[in-house]
């Protein structure tokens, strides 16, 4: 098994805490992982993404031009990352942030609302939580367990105490996500 995964969004949505998390719970499952993060000088409002790799085997090399999985969370992400979603591959999208859905026949797209999900929960730092459960979902790389050990291994000890919620979100992300 090998995926390579594209995650997109602005910054400030957790798009790189998201693919840090999904990285770490792959390595506390002794899988081999890349974990390649780009943003551009602004951190909050400015585009980032990051590249995760998850394999069974040796990965040769962190850079892709290609995807078996899109995860975009605005317009822009939605068309520079479309494109390259390899055939039959899968795109998540959140409903909030794009205004023109995806288009392409030869792959497979799922939507997720976890915006609406997250203020239904009355906190807007989960949002990325759901995302991961919803991708999770449709993707299965790594273990509901994983996911709890990787957040163990990425959050500092002092905000250990919000993983239950982290968790819950996770789950939820994992329900809501649809064709």
């Amino acid at each position: 098994m090998k995926k390579e995964i594209i995650i997109s969004g602005f910054g400030g949505q957790g798009v790189l805490s998201m693919g840090k998390i999904l990285a770490y719970s792959a390595l506390m499952e002794n899988k081999e992982v890349t974990w390649m993060p780009a943003y551009g000088p602004e951190q909050r409002g400015g585009t980032a993404n990051v590249t995760v790799i998850v394999s069974d085997e040796k990965i040769s090399s962190p850079i892709l031009s290609s995807y078996d999985v899109a995860v975009v969370l605005n317009q822009p992400s939605l068309e520079k990352f479309e494109p390259k979603v390899k055939p039959g591959g899968i795109l998540i999208y959140d409903g909030y942030g794009i205004i023109s859905p995806p288009k392409r026949k030869d792959i497979t797209v799922y939507r997720i609302d976890a915006m609406d999900k997250a203020a239904e929960m009355k906190n807007a730092k989960i949002f990325n939580m759901i995302v991961l459960g919803g991708l999770l979902q449709v993707c299965p790389v790594v273990s509901t367990d994983g996911v709890e050990k990787g957040l163990y291994k990425t959050l500092p000890e002092r905000h250990h105490a919000l993983i239950p919620l982290n968790m819950q979100a996770f789950e939820e992300g994992g329900k809501i996500v649809k064709k």
